[in-house]
């Protein structure tokens, strides 16, 4: 019975059922280059462990998005700082760092410019800031992001 509504869905709606097969390839091949590239993510609870460890919270979103809530403690970033990290978070060479986005996203390619410049603890915060706010954790509001 499911499977004949299937087959009906599909027959009707061509185009929602590639796109849907498409986005679903595409998450896939993202998590799979991810995960081969040895990029460790960490759920919201371990990242509040490795914080109360002195790990420091990288937050990547937008100023204004950044002033809306973001984890507390968190350094907002922009892409030219993570290039230039190094520079910027030599003292925090040694430490965990947690990369956050909205949903983790862009977080993997910021963590591989950071490994590259030499912070081997670097790492994602999975599900980004919709995770952490999906388990009701506290958020911060502080505009500029200064820790």
């Amino acid at each position: 019975m499911f499977t004949d509504h299937l087959a009906q869905y599909s027959d009707q709606h061509p185009l929602l059922v590639w796109g849907t097969a498409a986005v679903a390839v595409i998450a896939i091949v993202v998590e799979i280059r991810a995960r081969s590239e040895g990029f460790a993510s960490v759920s919201p609870q371990e990242a509040i462990l490795l914080m109360n460890r002195g790990a420091l919270a990288i937050d990547l979103r937008s100023a204004s998005e950044f002033a809306d809530g973001h984890v507390p403690g968190a350094r907002r970033m922009d892409g030219e700082q993570i290039l230039k990290a190094g520079e910027l978070l030599k003292k925090h060479q040694s430490k965990s760092l947690i990369v956050c986005c909205n949903t983790g996203s862009l977080a993997a390619a910021a963590v591989r410019q950071l490994r590259e410049q030499g912070f081997a603890q670097a790492v994602t915060l999975r599900g980004g800031l919709s995770a952490w706010r999906a388990e009701q954790l506290p958020v911060e509001k502080r505009p500029g992001g200064a820790p």
